[in-house]
């Protein structure tokens, strides 16, 4: 059989393990990926429609429905932008389509994902899909890309491989020797290794064959072959069988090709002397990806060690026998060691300590220490915004170019709304818990798209601060212009601090992902992109955090109509100190370190 690189399309990348062995990955192509896209967007409409039809079901049986509804847009929200993240964390870089594709997403390297990683090429996505949602851009990127990586892989350095078994047709050597018996003595060989290929090829294939071309291959390669078996008898294809299973036997009991010499002869006593305990390590290995190390006992642990190190060994002395050729024993062997190192060299599990400094010390820290892109991201939405309030204070009517039209009715209805004593917009009344949840909701995915905005150069993320700060300076434009500013002030006070600046803190992240393919330093634009987007995403972590905040107290508080504009720039004040507190948490802490168990596992 020929090599896999020769006989299809595959892509391959190369990762050197730390015993200094080298093997590849098969990089999962469009199609198989997008296969698995299809499953886990149909598991993700089931699961929305069973909660739909759940709720509606128990509409009449709950006392609060207003709750409910909330509660069922905050799940739908987790559906559709957690669902990836969560189950490609917990399962190991796969989710139920991949699992079924035997796709897997792991980082350069080999390595494990984690769920900072998965969040990066997931919140890209949002740029993936585009046009629309047909993954144009997605699926140009990975064509283009020599490992298969659409801009979310890029930005997370991740690629998605293919991890099913290999099949090995009956020819290759890594097979046990057949019911043949031999003769007694040292195995030979008559043919060399791609004169095997070639033959190897026509008799896994002639069953596809019509009559007439089989009878001409056959011919053809009788013809070239007969003389090196003259002992054979019968017609073409009998001797082409017959010649066939005696070299498929030879070679699986360590007979080298007729064309090898010195070191390229040792490969078929490699494998003839190993073959017995790859199988054996496969089964080992499909049970303990399937189960996890984890469920695992530590004698298990430790022999599954041993075995993979005894496999890296193989496959050096395999790979310098093959001397640069791909031969098929070569790659069956790769894909083992492969499956092995992804298991072991892995992130420790992260605990709920872990998450909890995660939150409370990493990304306070990256909030600070990312003050430059997140203080040009705050320029780019407040000073548009301030240019926007003068225009409109000036000429209300330029407002209808930039400011939907709802927003430049409500300003106008606000006058009227003023008189009345009333708020900014009616109080939810029972109905809070819904908009606090829609608000949140809105606002947590608008900064998604705002950072996801970052892989494009940072146009999208200054696009998106930009017409942000021009409609929220042109509606403040509008109020003032009408005598009516405190009205709308008194609405925005309670969430506008930690809201507003959630946006900034989520542009940092754009910006910073963008600095990377614009200014990477001293690194390539690949390793900057990893090394800032692990950065960026800390910042999207504290951004949502405080939006869930701001967003509760949008629904909650905001719209109270007898609250003073006194009383809610007080809950404004408390919210900046709040913020400030926060943003400070870390100050003299330190954090668990928790990084790959790559020295930790091998030593069981």
């Amino acid at each position: 059989m020929s090599p896999p690189a020769v006989e299809t399309l595959e892509q391959f990348v190369d990762v050197e393990t730390p015993e200094q062995v080298v093997f590849s990955y098969t990089i999962a192509g469009i199609g198989s990926r997008a296969a698995a896209a299809l499953i886990d967007y149909s598991i993700c409409f089931g699961l929305a429609l069973t909660l739909g039809f759940a709720a509606l079901s128990f509409a009449r049986r709950v006392a609060s429905v207003p709750w409910m509804v909330a509660v069922l847009v905050l799940l739908l929200f987790a559906i559709f932008w957690g669902y990836y993240v969560l189950l490609e964390g917990l399962w190991d870089g796969q989710t139920p389509g991949k699992r079924q594709l035997g796709l897997r997403v792991v980082r350069d390297g080999g390595y494990s994902i984690t769920f900072g990683a998965s969040a990066i090429r997931n919140l890209v996505r949002f740029i993936d899909m585009q046009p629309g949602a047909v993954y144009g851009v997605g699926v140009l990127s990975a064509v283009l890309s020599r490992s298969g990586k659409r801009l979310g892989d890029y930005a997370a350095g991740t690629i998605v491989v293919r991890e099913r078994a290999i099949s090995v047709s009956s020819g290759a050597p890594v097979v046990a020797p057949g019911p043949r018996a031999e003769p007694v003595g040292t195995p030979t060989t008559v043919l060399t290794d791609d004169e095997y290929a070639l033959l190897d090829r026509f008799i896994s294939r002639r069953t596809t064959l019509d009559a007439e071309r089989r009878a001409q291959f056959a011919e053809s390669l009788a013809v070239r072959f007969r003389d090196r078996s003259p002992d054979l008898t019968g017609g073409d294809s009998a001797v082409l069988i017959e010649l066939h299973e005696r070299e498929r036997s030879a070679r699986a009991r360590g007979a080298a090709g007729r064309s090898d010499t010195g070191a390229a002869r040792e490969q078929y006593a490699i494998v003839a002397e190993g073959a017995s305990r790859w199988r054996d390590f496969a089964s080992v290995l499909a049970t303990a990806q399937r189960r996890g190390l984890g469920t695992m006992s530590e004698a298990e642990v430790s022999g599954f060690v041993a075995r993979y190190r005894e496999l890296t060994g193989d496959l050096a002395r395999l790979q310098t026998a093959a001397q640069g050729r791909q031969i098929d024993s070569v790659f069956y062997l790769s894909r083992l060691v492969a499956g092995g190192h992804n298991l072991l060299y892995r992130d420790r599990r992260v605990t709920a300590r872990v998450a909890w400094e995660y939150l409370t010390v990493l990304v306070p820290r990256e909030i600070r220490h990312s003050a430059l892109p997140i203080g040009i991201a705050a320029l780019l939405l407040f000073g548009p915004a301030a240019i926007s309030w003068a225009a409109v204070d000036r000429d209300p009517s330029v407002a209808e170019g930039f400011i939907p039209q709802s927003m430049v009715e409500r300003a106008q209805d606000g006058i009227e709304r003023a008189q009345h004593h009333q708020g900014y917009i009616p109080d939810f009344g029972a109905w809070r818990p819904l908009a606090a949840s829609g608000i949140m909701t809105n606002n947590v995915q608008v900064t998604y798209i705002v950072f996801a905005g970052g892989i494009a150069a940072g146009l999208g993320t200054v696009l998106a601060l930009v017409s942000n700060g021009m409609q929220l300076g042109g509606v403040m434009g509008l109020y003032q212009h009408n005598g009516i500013l405190p009205l709308i002030i008194a609405f925005v006070a309670p969430h506008g601090v930690l809201e507003l600046s959630a946006i900034t803190i989520a542009g940092g992240g754009g910006l910073l992902i963008a600095s990377a393919l614009l200014l990477p330093g001293a690194v390539t634009r690949r390793e900057a992109l990893v090394v800032r987007g692990r950065r960026a995403i800390r910042l999207i972590a504290g951004s949502t955090m405080l939006l869930v905040v701001a967003g509760t107290l949008e629904g909650f508080v905001s719209p109270i109509p007898w609250w003073t504009l006194n009383q809610k720039l007080l809950v404004s004040g408390l919210t900046a100190i709040a913020l400030a507190l926060f943003v400070n948490l870390d100050r003299g802490r330190t954090v668990t370190p928790v990084g790959t168990a790559a020295t930790a596992a091998p030593a069981v």
